[in-house]
């Protein structure tokens, strides 16, 4: 490299491209900065000229990294992660001095709607006696984060592919539904049930996620579409679900939503049960750090409680029962 790692003066550029790189994409890595595309495009080519690299091969469906992006990668990114870890352990030293005990923060994934997680907030802010921070992302996100110590523990969809997190399942799934548009429901045949079997979906536009976005659901709902003979004509799906129940309102295509998604009501989209059933659930799990815990000094003590692992498993585990309620 032209130039030492350590010679950069500001290590927030190198936290930029560890997020785009995540991403392969400058809009995506954005949306999660919190800032617009045109400013991180120049924090990137202005790091590709400190090191004198080429970081990304650019293409129109996104970013890849070069070799020597690859390289930068695996040099920063423990860097990175230990900059996280000792960015926690002195926000919790500081509200132990301060007599105060440090917040717990817990991710909800955004892959169900949010209004599952009313009781289980209820009930959690009661079992830990003092408020929790609550985090809402997607299910990849909130892994990383709870890899790299942003946040206590996550309730993610699964399956998933998070390294260095340990994923446990929680007794709450729901079944995927059709979001079809109005206009398509009354020519479709249906079960005695009222269902509708994928098959009969067959050639239809389907607003389906990339596969980089999660690999693991990705193949395990792909593997289930061959298994029931299930092709459709894929569409990139919006980010956001009120953009993507939009689209199905316009007619451009149809939707796998889970079961909560139907309590939007929103005008000219349906949604319909498919045949498949239990085949197309969607299981909510808890992700904690891999050997996490979560005392000031790093250590798990009893006194520390709730703040060890055993301990956020068991409250979580507890809380849980009251997902889906009000």
């Amino acid at each position: 490299m032209a130039n030492d790692l350590f010679d950069i003066p500001d290590w927030r550029l190198l936290r930029y491209f560890s997020v785009v790189a995540e991403e392969g994409s400058l809009r995506r890595a954005a949306d999660r900065l919190y800032m617009t595309q045109p400013p991180l495009s120049r924090h990137m080519r202005h790091l590709e000229e400190m090191l004198g690299l080429t970081l990304f091969e650019r293409h129109s469906r996104g970013l890849t990294l070069t070799e020597a992006g690859l390289e930068v990668l695996r040099i920063a990114r423990p860097v990175l992660e230990a900059q996280d870890a000792a960015g926690l352990r002195l926000r919790r030293l500081g509200h132990g001095r301060n007599g105060l005990e440090a917040p717990l923060s817990i991710g909800l994934t955004t892959a169900f709607e949010q209004g599952i997680f009313a009781g289980f907030i209820k009930r959690l802010d009661t079992l830990n006696g003092s408020p929790v921070r609550y985090v809402r992302q997607s299910s990849p996100q909130l892994a990383r984060g709870v890899h790299r110590g942003r946040m206590n523990a996550a309730l993610v969809a699964l399956p998933l592919d998070a390294a260095g997190v340990h994923l446990s399942p929680l007794p709450y799934a729901e079944p995927l539904l059709a979001a079809l548009p109005a206009a398509w429901v009354a020519g479709l045949p249906h079960a005695g049930n009222g269902a509708v079997k994928l098959q009969d979906l067959n050639g239809r536009p389907l607003f389906w996620f990339r596969r980089e976005n999660n690999p693991a659901y990705f193949d395990h709902m792909r593997g289930i579409f061959t298994h029931v003979g299930f092709a459709p004509v894929y569409l990139e799906e919006p980010e956001e679900h009120d953009v993507l129940l939009a689209r199905i309102a316009q007619g451009d295509g149809m939707g796998m939503l889970p079961r909560s998604f139907s309590a939007i009501g929103r005008r000219d989209v349906v949604f319909c049960p498919l045949a498949e059933g239990e085949l197309l659930e969607l299981r909510l799990g808890l992700a904690l750090q891999v050997g996490g815990d979560y005392g000031t000094d790093g250590s798990a003590h009893e006194g520390d409680e709730p703040e060890t692992t055993s301990q956020l498993r068991q409250i979580i585990a507890e809380a849980a029962h009251f997902l889906g309620t009000a």
